[in-house]
Formats: structure tokens, sequence, C-alpha cells
């Protein structure tokens, strides 16, 4: 039971790799907040799974770029749970961007979600942290932020990036108080976000070509990303900060692919 007694916080956990986290954490015994935008009804479902499971779970509505509903949503965690010792900085946005052509409107959007939806949820946890002398946060960034494939993300790309780089100045910033900060880049997952960025349709012809990318020759599983969450998230991770971890399957195909 790694994350007995721990309230766990997850952005965008109503489906995909915020899911599968929750879950994870769940079987933990972390007391989890699933936050979702406007699917109540899917975040609900995930919560029922758990309590059914014996574990403890409530849907927390916010959108991660309103530093107000951000406020309000930890302050419904910290209600019912009393803190959060562990908050995981899942949600995200992928668009297609043509980097010359893009419309301001895609740019703000793009920039709003994937960095100030980083930037909000810790600001608005971190206080009772530094008070505790203890914290867990796991910024979700992805390999775009590392290196290239294929044009057409380079929006998607460069938030991607910056979320890398927010993930150590808050290390540093942090660790004095027994925080510590750390980042996944996940390569292709098979989730929604993913398939909708250009493989909605997709044939197993399709499907296999992606997988051959991959020195494992698969497609990521969100549970791939879950338990490597986990660890970063437990007390078995207490001496480790400000690091990006690659879970890729050891992508073949990157113009450049180093952390």
């Amino acid at each position: 039971m790694r994350l007995e007694n721990r309230v766990a916080l997850i952005t965008g956990a109503s489906r995909g790799l915020g899911k599968a986290m929750a879950i994870a954490f769940a079987k933990e015994r972390a007391s989890v907040a699933i936050n979702y935008v406007k699917n109540y009804k899917q975040a609900q479902l995930i919560c029922e799974e758990i309590v059914e499971v014996g574990g403890k779970a409530i849907p927390v509505q916010a959108d991660v770029s309103k530093v107000e509903e951000v406020n309000a949503m930890v302050k419904t965690v910290e209600d019912v749970y009393g803190n959060i010792d562990i908050l995981v900085n899942n949600a995200g946005l992928f668009a297609p961007f043509n980097l010359i052509e893009d419309s301001p409107t895609n740019i703000d959007r793009l920039y709003e979600v994937n960095i100030k939806g980083v930037i909000y949820p810790v600001q608005a946890v971190v206080d009772k942290m530094k008070e505790s002398n203890y914290g867990r946060i796991l910024n979700i960034s992805s390999i775009a932020g590392l290196g290239t494939a294929f044009a057409g993300t380079s929006g998607y790309s460069a938030t991607k990036a910056a979320v890398i780089s927010l993930t150590k100045r808050m290390a540093l910033e942090l660790g004095e108080f027994g925080i510590t900060v750390n980042c996944i880049a996940p390569g292709f997952i098979k989730t929604d976000m993913a398939l909708r960025g250009g493989l909605t349709e997709a044939s197993p012809e399709d499907l296999k070509a992606v997988a051959d990318k991959a020195m494992l020759n698969r497609i990521g599983e969100p549970e791939d990303i879950a338990y490597t969450a986990l660890f970063l998230v437990s007390d078995e991770a207490s001496f480790i900060t400000a690091q990006t971890l690659t879970v890729d399957g050891g992508r073949k195909d990157f113009l450049s692919h180093s952390a």
C-alpha cells in the first residue's frame, strides 16, 4: 500500500492517462480527486469504479487554465480530504499547429492549457505542502518536448518543452521544503487524445507502422505511464527530483532525443 494515507489530485483524469493513474493510485490506497472539465458523467463513473473496490475518489470540476477554477477545485479537495500530498499535472491539449500560419487563438489556447494549466495547480497546492514539509508534484509532458519526428505539432511541442523546463525550476525552488518535482515524457500512448491526433481512422497497418518506430515494437498503454507515475510519487522515489523520464518504448525516429 505505497500511497496509504496520501491524497492525490490528478488533473485531466476523466479519461486516458489520468484515468489510468487514478486507478493505479487508488489501488495503492491513495484518496484520489479526479479533475474533469466537462465530462462529469465519465469522472463519476471512474470514482464509482474506485469506490467499488474499496478505494476513495471524488470528481472535481475545473478548467486548469482558469486560476479561479483551479483555486476552487483545490479548496474542494482540501475540504473533503484535509490536504493534498500528490499533484499530477496531466491535463493537456493537443492541436495541429502550423508554425507560420496558425491563428493567435490556437496559440493562446495551447499556452493557456499546457503551461498555465501546470503553473496554476502548483501555486494552489504548494503552501500546504510547504507547511507539511512533504509533497510530490508530477508533470506530464511529451517526447514532443524533447525532439521531433513529424511536422504540424510545433505549438504542442513548444508548450511541452516548457513543461520540462518548469519541472526543473519548480524542483529547484521547492526542494528545500521536502517537495519533489518530476516529469514524464510519454511517447505514443493508446489514448483518445493520441488517436484524435491523426490516427482516428487508423488501420491495423497504420498502428503497426507506429509500433515499428519503437524498439519494443508496440504502442504504449495508459498503464505504462500510470505505473511509472506511481513510482515517482511514492516514497521510493524520495531522492529523485528535477528529472524527466522518457517512457516511449525506445522511439527510433527522432531528430533529437535527449533529456
